[in-house]
């Protein structure tokens, strides 16, 4: 769905946006990848730092399909 004629206009790069933490580290220590969201205009992800814990923030469209799949859980 990454065409733009086929994009939701509600992830736009004017969208309404949300995040999600994840760790930023497999459980063996190798890092995670971090690619862009197709489906998304706003994308973007930052490494934050919660106690002492090391995450990645994706902030996607509110309305993004993968970021709903992704707060479902």
């Amino acid at each position: 769905m990454s065409d733009a004629k086929n994009r939701k206009p509600n992830v736009t790069y004017n969208a309404p946006v949300g995040s999600v933490d994840m760790v930023a580290f497999k459980e063996d220590g190798t890092s995670h990848e971090i690619r862009p969201c197709p489906d998304c205009l706003p994308w973007y992800a930052e490494l934050v730092q919660v106690e002492e814990e090391l995450l990645v923030r994706e902030w996607h469209a509110y309305d993004c399909p993968l970021f709903q799949d992704l707060i479902k859980d």
